[in-house]
């Protein structure tokens, strides 16, 4: 191959590489920007993270990128307010380490080790709770409130105009949108939301106007706290499972099978070494992102190297410090219509996981589970040991894997 050709397929892997961050571009700031965590550094994170990713797995998976979790939100937001950022930083390495546990784990007893410590039975209403325990905050921020609805941040009827538009801009770009425009739903909420926001007048450009065009990123190092540890801990069980199913897929559109080479082992090991990374510089956890896996299938651009591009632009892009400020000004409503199908996606994802495993929920050891596992992380429930609370979706998954081990099996009839 000469020069000129070389140079020529090193522009075309860059300007895919682009176009992949443009993809990942919405979900990868929605997690910071509601869990109160700094945008430039989930970009920094997410960059770096899908290089440690490509060095783990040896470049033998194809264009995969790493960025935030949907699945920690409801977790950081709670660790933010209650412990710190630092704090919560700590949480987040231990949800990294237990990635890589895992990964050793699966080199030791297979692959199927995974599927029957987490079952659909388990993983499923875990899923579920994520989603259930979120709806609240989307709801009061599509009303034009914080979080929490203790401000009204914006009259509640210009609010519920933009969060409505938002919303169902997000719809019909997911249902009806062609090639590329079908993978930025959320870019496309954001935007016309956006767009009607600036002509309500409710966007405040004051974030923009003080911050430079360079900056470092407020990289937040991890303090260790043993009770930010155990309560997000075992929240990492439902995106270990969600990364095999991240896995299947990309195998199917590449007709690779990828949990063969590089194999389960690797590819949890490069995504549990991601996310304690990302902890180390204050970013939310990293996952790989479907979105991009859709990207690769309209593109049939199977290149590892062309996400090498797109985590060095993810990298470039957090030193800019006015892109910082221009996410600061996205107004609560445009974040909350658009929350309010992601976070019920992803409880219908939790639904989907007991129906494709075909789990039948008129056994009473069925319903035991799923039932301990919503209401123990939704209700409010709270066990104490040492000092220590267990409550939330961590203290539900827990309940529900020791249910699912103790609980003897129905008899045959």
């Amino acid at each position: 191959m000469n020069k000129p050709t070389d140079y020529n397929f090193r522009v075309k892997d860059s300007l895919l590489g682009l176009q992949f961050l443009f993809v990942a571009f919405g979900a990868l700031v929605l997690v910071p920007i509601l869990t109160g965590l700094d945008p430039n550094v989930a970009f920094f994170t997410a960059g770096v993270g899908t290089l440690v990713f490509q060095f783990i797995t040896r470049g033998n998976v194809p264009p995969i990128f790493l960025a935030s979790s949907f699945a920690f939100i409801a977790p950081i937001s709670h660790g933010v307010k209650t412990w710190g950022i630092a704090a919560t930083m700590s949480g987040l390495f231990a949800a990294g380490l237990l990635y890589i546990i895992l990964s050793f784990l699966v080199r030791l007893k297979g692959d199927n080790f995974l599927h029957k410590l987490l079952p659909p039975i388990v993983v499923g209403p875990v899923v579920m709770s994520i989603g259930l325990i979120l709806s609240p905050a989307a709801v009061n921020m599509a009303m034009g409130k914080t979080g929490d609805g203790a401000i009204q941040l914006i009259p509640e009827e210009q609010a519920l105009v933009i969060s409505m538009i938002a919303l169902l801009v997000t719809v019909f770009v997911s249902l009806l949108g062609k090639g590329m425009f079908k993978l930025i739903p959320i870019l496309a909420g954001i935007v016309i939301g956006y767009i009607v926001s600036l002509y309500y007048g409710v966007v405040d450009f004051k974030s923009v106007q003080e911050a430079a065009w360079f900056t470092i990123p407020k990289f937040t190092a991890p303090e260790f706290n043993w009770q930010a540890i155990l309560f997000i801990l075992p929240i990492a069980i439902a995106p270990a499972i969600e990364h095999i199913g991240d896995m299947l897929a990309i195998s199917k559109v590449t007709k690779e099978d990828y949990l063969k080479k590089p194999g389960l082992k690797n590819t949890l090991l490069g995504d549990g070494l991601a996310t304690s990374v990302a902890s180390l510089f204050g970013g939310p956890p990293n996952t790989t992102y479907s979105e991009v896996t859709g990207a690769v299938t309209v593109t049939k651009a199977y290149n590892p190297a062309i996400m090498t591009w797109t985590a060095i632009a993810a990298i470039i892009l957090a030193f800019v410090g006015k892109l910082g400020g221009l996410l600061a000004t996205i107004p609560v409503p445009v974040m909350g219509g658009i929350m309010l199908l992601l976070f019920g996606i992803i409880a219908s994802i939790g639904i989907s996981t007991l129906i494709k495993a075909n789990t039948d929920l008129s056994c009473p050891r069925n319903m035991a589970i799923v039932a301990m596992i919503l209401v123990f992380s939704i209700g409010g429930m709270t066990f104490n040991f040492g000092g220590v609370a267990f409550s939330g979706i961590g203290l539900g998954a827990i309940v529900g894997i020791f249910l699912n081990l103790i609980l003897p099996q129905p008899r045959q009839s």
